[in-house]
Formats: structure tokens, sequence, C-alpha cells
């Protein structure tokens, strides 16, 4: 089976620190799936050795049968929590420019998702919140029509009362005949009714990885109190 993320015995060490351990999984298409863990537990890195950003210390990173490096991005649509755009473009133009970047780029379906996270397509990016910097980041990585969607954070920043709106949208904007999702949140207990699977990060190890659907009938536990058990 090629069309998976792959990763085998993967292990990344900055210079005083090591972020993962040995790490082995496989995501295949047509998943949502989540990333959990505490602070530090290598959820950010876990995502940019898979979209080929950083690559391992020791160990392979596979996307579709191939070492994942920065031609990944054919393959993969990555946003960061941080995000990077031009100060002095507007909402329409950050989707334009990101537009003329790859040719997989659904403006149609930019406009859309621009419309349901209420952003103004003319206010200047210096101009918007943190929370509308992440809207826009949500639109720009969903527009891809790519096999994989990886983001970082994207609940980061934004309003409570407007999540559950956003994540419904996150599941009507993923085809899973073709695509599959991988997202890291803080907000585990918001994104459990739309995520088919988790991975679980402590400390850089892998604690786990499970369908949700397993969990809630083996344990009969839901995800946020598996780890209160779990994380002690």
């Amino acid at each position: 089976m090629s069309n998976v993320i792959r990763m085998t015995g993967v292990t990344k060490k900055y210079i005083n620190q090591t972020a993962l351990k040995d790490i082995s999984l496989t995501v295949p298409i047509g998943k949502i799936i989540g990333v959990i863990g505490g602070n530090g537990s290598g959820k950010s890195t876990l995502l940019k050795l898979m979209s080929g950003l950083s690559l391992p210390t020791s160990g392979s990173v596979t996307v579709n049968g191939e070492a994942a490096n920065r031609r990944t991005g054919k393959v993969v649509s990555y946003s960061s929590e941080l995000g990077s755009f031009y100060p002095i473009f507007t909402v329409r133009e950050a989707i334009r420019f990101q537009a003329s970047q790859f040719a997989d780029f659904n403006l149609a379906k930019a406009d859309e998702i621009m419309k349901l996270m209420r952003l103004d397509p003319q206010m200047k990016i210096k101009a918007l919140s943190k929370g509308n910097r992440g809207r826009l980041q949500i639109v720009l990585a969903l527009a891809r029509e790519v096999p994989y969607i990886l983001m970082d954070e994207p609940l980061s920043g934004l309003d409570p009362m407007v999540r559950e709106t956003i994540v419904k949208g996150l599941i009507s904007y993923v085809d899973l005949n073709a695509q599959t999702l991988i997202m890291t949140s803080h907000e585990v207990a918001e994104i459990e009714s739309l995520i088919d699977g988790f991975i679980a990060l402590k400390d850089g190890s892998l604690l786990k990885m499970a369908d949700v659907e397993e969990l809630h009938e083996t344990e009969s536990l839901r995800i946020a109190d598996w780890m209160k058990k779990a994380y002690i």
C-alpha cells in the first residue's frame, strides 16, 4: 500500500533535545487524525517531518512511497500554527498568491471557505487578529486539492463561540475518498467528534495510536478521560 504516510523508527534530535524518539506509524488516505499530547511532546515536529519540511535524524518518513523532502509539498498541504503572510496583502491577495504557487489550489473552494470563516476579503493581513489569521490559514490549507492536509493547531486563537462551526466546516471541506487530514490540537474535547483516530505523543514517544471508536468500545472512555489516565 503506497498511498500512505509511513514513519519507520523515526528519531528527530535538535542540539539540546530529542523531539521524537523511535516513532513508527502509518496513516492511510481517507482519515481525519488528531495528534494529541502536552506542550513539548513532539506534535509540531511530527507534522514537519510528514510534510518534508524537516528531515529525521534517523529512521525514514515516506509519503506515497517516496522519501519526504521539500518536493513533498506537491502532495501535502501544510499549515503551521504561526503562519507566514505578507502583511501588506489583503485576505483576497493572500488567497490569490497561494493559488499562484500551487496548481492544485481551488479558488472557488477558497472563496467558499473564506465566507464560512467570515473573513473580509479586503482586510489587510496586518490588521487581522490572531484568530482571523488562523481562519485564513484554514482557508489556504483546505483549498488545496492534495492527498494530505496537515494542520498545526488550527483552532488556536479562535473564539470558543465559533469553534463548533469551524470544526464542522473542516469536515465538509475534506474529501475522505481522496484526502486525509492530520491536525494537532489542545482542544481534544472539541475535535473528538471530528476525528476518526488519534496519535498520542508523550515526551517525544508514541504513547498510543488508535481509532476513536475502538477507544470508546474497549475502554469506555472519551479521549480526554483516557489522557487523564495515560499522562499521569
